[in-house]
């Protein structure tokens, strides 16, 4: 914790930047619980539940790369600004619109924005802050991102108790449009090669981006790797209530899990403040993948409920942990000129494993029972885990470069 206070009293372009997003994150958490409310009572129907949820997926899933392209091509303040400003419309409207279809289009519009900020985010952070806080700084992003996730549905409850669900809506694009003017006066530098022509070449870098990750043996294994945890992962949203309900504990007993599971992922994002070398990263990464796996057997296997919030809470840990050494593995190892865009492939990668998670979980609910779908999500866990270990054990060693600088090691 002293070293993000150190951060924060030291880099002011940092301080700007979490101060835009925390206030944003806190907002969107709420936010996509409104949108919730709004689509099943304008849709009158699950399916409109599941589609505005997916709308958060769908544009990384059919743009990641060209998004992440042009965090690469063009200046990395105004891809934040922009994604923000988008978002700021697209909620704000979602709060005056009447209809379904309305509704389900804005929220595909904000799901680009965020799509669009996410590797713009990550891939300024140097740039930002002195490479010696760049742990902190990454580690505090993914912190702040998941207290949104779990305090913004809690505000959104108190609002909701005296207003409505569309006045959350607007509030949210309020902070969007706050973000984008703090945003807009950052100092982040162009360090991104200068523009090369039209719409052609912006596909031809966003290709440069997939090449490179698919072509990168370290880098493959971890798109993969994590892509592969939270496919398994991304079914246990289905599981959640109907293992508190199992338990005896509800809808209270749900939202519990949900929260100790928040507050394990806050945890463990925290854990990646110090600086490390990549083989260090790696080790960390890995541990985080293999306390997923072992907190979810255990979450299938808790006899009682207090014993599934302890795993919720292990779980959400190794989360945390898993996530932020992936990133600072990035940060290390690629170069500049493609970190918007392997952030990017990742994050595409991790919105078809979601997507695809959530399309088969109700069939393995079916199959196997909801502990069932549990201890098969954390065995497929443990065998990603042995996977990986194995995938990785030549790659960054101590003097490994970065991507796409001389080799001097195998990586």
């Amino acid at each position: 914790m002293q070293t993000i206070l150190d951060l924060l009293r030291r880099e002011r372009g940092g301080r700007l930047f979490f101060a835009a997003y925390a206030q944003s994150a806190l907002g969107n958490g709420a936010g996509v619980v409104a949108l919730v409310v709004l689509a099943y009572a304008r849709g009158h129907s699950a399916w409109a539940i599941a589609l505005v949820l997916m709308a958060e997926f769908l544009p990384s899933m059919a743009l990641g790369p060209l998004l992440g392209a042009a965090a690469d091509r063009w200046p990395r303040r105004w891809c934040l600004v922009a994604s923000d400003l988008v978002r700021a419309g697209a909620f704000i409207g979602i709060g005056f619109v009447g209809g379904i279809e309305a509704t389900l289009a804005l929220a595909l519009v904000a799901g680009a924005g965020a799509g669009a900020f996410t590797p713009a985010a990550l891939a300024s952070l140097p740039e930002l802050v002195d490479e010696r806080r760049l742990p902190a700084a990454t580690s505090l992003y993914g912190a702040l991102t998941d207290l949104g996730r779990t305090a913004g549905p809690g505000i959104a409850a108190l609002v909701l108790l005296l207003g409505a669900p569309e006045s959350i809506a607007v509030a949210n694009g309020a902070t969007f449009l706050v973000s984008a003017a703090i945003l807009a006066a950052l100092p982040v530098k162009r360090t991104a090669p200068a523009e090369r022509g039209p719409a052609a070449g912006l596909l031809r870098e966003a290709r440069e981006g997939i090449v490179a990750a698919a072509r990168t043996p370290g880098i493959r294994v971890l798109v993969l790797a994590s892509s592969g945890i939270l496919l398994f992962l991304g079914t246990l949203n289905v599981g959640v209530l109907l293992l508190a309900r199992e338990l005896g504990a509800g809808s209270a007993g749900y939202s519990v899990l949900e929260a100790v599971f928040g507050v394990g992922f806050v945890a463990g994002s925290l854990t990646g403040v110090r600086a490390s070398a990549p083989f260090e990263l790696k080790r960390r990464y890995l541990a985080g993948m293999l306390v997923i796996a072992l907190g979810t057997i255990a979450s299938g296997a808790a006899p009682g409920f207090a014993v599934a919030i302890g795993a919720f809470a292990v779980t959400g840990f190794g989360n945390g942990v898993l996530l932020v050494h992936e990133r600072l593995i990035f940060q290390a190892v690629v170069p500049d000129r493609l970190k918007g865009r392997l952030f990017a492939v990742i994050d595409t990668a991790g919105s078809w494993a979601f997507a695809i998670s959530f399309a088969c979980a109700g069939a393995f609910v079916s199959v196997l029972g909801t502990r069932g779908l549990f201890e098969l999500a954390g065995v497929c866990g443990l065998a990603i885990f042995a996977g990986s270990a194995w995938a990785l054990r030549t790659a960054w060693r101590p003097t490994a470069p970065r991507l796409g600088e001389p080799a001097v090691a195998e990586t």
